[in-house]
């Protein structure tokens, strides 16, 4: 571990190789493929590097790789960290609850920390704390770039402060990494955004593709106050599919079996909360009936997890699309299981053997299909009284194979015998079920627990230009960051397990993409990276290998004519 007294020197990146390589991708062409084993299962296109900006990119390289901006592009992040934005389940709208007032010192250290990105972007503040940037393009034809980020952080739990390395909201640079609540998740990526947006401001940068930032500030919970408002005032400004490309928060890359992969989610699950609720006479606890509304609902969650929802994997998913990407490029894939997913493109008995041997591991199993957990429940006020309500909430994360409908049915249907047992009136998502032919001895609902139910993501198409160019992006940053040429990441699409601000984003493109460029690998075999709990950092050299993907994304989609 470095001290604070230690050179950063021996952390910085490789600066940007001085020169392009010989014959660099353009961006308006016939987008062509690089060769290998794997092309036909998961095909790649090569790097993409700025062309008419070339020299600007080139300096900019160099200025990320020295120690000076290291040291200045902490000082960002660490700023940032050190300014609490706690966000809160059930907080009242702006206005009425005094939380949401923790934004508006956030809002001045922006204020401060990048001028010129305030003097020369439009600024709209959206339900007070909603940041809406607006760069203007010089060509207006042009479908504008969106990028989003959030400026919220999960609360960090009091009873939790002293486990923390370095004080949760300190923003300490250890001489490696940058600690705190925020730093990786995703502050990160807001900061991330607007130190490549101020870099190119100081360096006279004009784009001709207009770009906008949104930052909500409600995303850990569920952003109805934050990009919910925000995307409607969107929508509203510029229309549906006006954006050619929008980029969020997700993954970053890593090793797969023996390979550098980079995963951009190009889906995300739906998300349900099924709230169930068992209501029955009252009483005095001394004169029992056979089922109180606890035992009921006990029973009730016995018959979720005794049933779990089967998973399967499928062609034409986000998830096998992403196995045929390791299974086609992974050097060190075990030749059985490669072999046995070149079949599984044609052959249902190869799938079936290949979904049994990636299932093996509980989290693939999760990522694959439609999961569901048990994670609240409540009944009765005292012990000696008979509770006349229990209720219990089953989350369910929705393959994008399956819908909200879907799942609806199944947990509807799932508890009918039970329903029909116990001698309850049954209603389920304000449908009535199975009600009583004579008098029940009570009553069993289901229902979106919150209100904030939500289908399966449509899935972002993979074989045009938007992705095409942000995969070779993502290349040209991996190889920029190192002083290397030609290719040495794959680009695999992938799905995220969660939900981001992109739900409330789906009117305005069809080209949506969840991606955080940075260094997975650094975590393993090391204390993770406390992303929703204590000891959250993020590597300094991979925050600023970050700027340089936002950066080196804004100059090729702003020489993109192809979308």
């Amino acid at each position: 571990m470095a001290s604070d007294k230690e050179t950063t020197e021996h952390l910085l990146p490789s600066p940007v190789s001085p020169r392009a390589p010989a014959a660099p991708h353009r961006v308006k062409r016939k987008w062509t493929y690089t060769r290998s084993s794997g092309a036909d299962l998961c095909p790649q296109v090569g790097p993409v590097y700025p062309t008419r900006s070339a020299e600007l990119w080139k300096s900019l390289g160099k200025t990320y790789g020295s120690s000076e901006f290291l040291l200045r592009a902490v000082d960002w992040l660490g700023g940032a960290v050190r300014v609490p934005t706690e966000s809160y389940d059930k907080m009242a709208p702006v206005g009425e609850d005094s939380r949401w007032e923790a934004f508006g010192p956030f809002h001045d250290y922006l204020l401060q920390a990048y001028p010129l990105v305030h003097t020369t972007l439009t600024l709209t503040k959206v339900n007070t704390y909603g940041l809406l940037f607006e760069w203007k393009g010089t060509n207006d034809t042009a479908k504008p770039l969106l990028l989003l980020a959030h400026q919220d952080v999960v609360p960090v739990d009091p009873t939790t402060a002293d486990q923390w390395k370095h004080p949760p909201y300190s923003g300490h640079f250890d001489g490696e990494r940058v600690w705190g609540r925020g730093s990786l998740d995703d502050k990160s990526g807001l900061i991330g955004i607007l130190s490549a947006v101020e870099s190119l401001l100081e360096a006279n940068f004009t784009p001709t593709r207009s770009i906008v930032l949104s930052f909500g500030f409600d995303e850990e919970a569920s952003g109805l106050h934050g990009a919910q408002k925000l995307s409607e005032y969107i929508l509203t400004k510029y229309g549906e599919n006006a954006f050619a490309l929008l980029i969020d928060e997700g993954g970053g890359y890593q090793d797969q079996a023996g390979s550098a992969f980079a995963i951009p989610a190009i889906a995300e699950k739906g998300y349900l909360d099924t709230r169930i609720t068992v209501a029955s006479p009252g009483g005095h606890s001394s004169v029992p009936p056979p089922h109180t509304s606890i035992g009921i609902l006990a029973r009730l969650l016995v018959e979720f997890e005794a049933h779990p929802i089967k998973s399967h994997l499928e062609r034409a998913t986000p998830a096998y699309d992403m196995v045929q990407c390791i299974g086609a490029h992974g050097k060190d894939i075990d030749p059985k299981l490669r072999k046995a997913l070149e079949k599984s493109a044609h052959s249902n008995r190869a799938l079936r053997a290949v979904e049994k041997i990636l299932f093996q591991e509980p989290v693939f199993e999760s990522l694959v299909g439609t999961t569901q957990a048990i994670d609240l429940i409540q009944g009765g006020v005292k012990s000696n009284a008979l509770p006349e309500e229990a209720w219990a909430v089953v989350n369910h994360r929705i393959a994008t194979q399956s819908s909200l409908k879907a799942v609806q049915e199944r947990d509807t249907d799932l508890l009918k015998h039970l329903a029909h047992k116990f001698n309850l009136t049954y209603t389920a998502f304000g449908a009535s079920v199975s009600p009583q032919d004579g008098p029940a001895y009570g009553t069993l609902e289901l229902a979106d627990a919150w209100g904030t139910a939500l289908g399966p993501a449509p899935v972002t198409p993979t074989d045009q230009a938007p992705f095409l160019l942000l995969s070779g992006t993502i290349k040209a940053t991996y190889n920029a960051y190192r002083g290397i040429e030609g290719d040495n990441i794959v680009v695999s699409p992938g799905i995220m397990s969660g939900n981001t601000d992109t739900r409330f984003y789906w009117k305005l493109t069809e080209h949506i993409i969840r991606y955080d460029h940075y260094n997975n690998n650094r975590f393993m075999g090391e204390q993770p990276p406390g992303v929703h709990t204590v000891n959250e950092y993020i590597y300094a050299k991979d925050f600023v290998e970050m700027i340089s993907f936002y950066t080196t994304l804004i100059l090729n989609v702003d020489e993109a004519t192809d979308f």
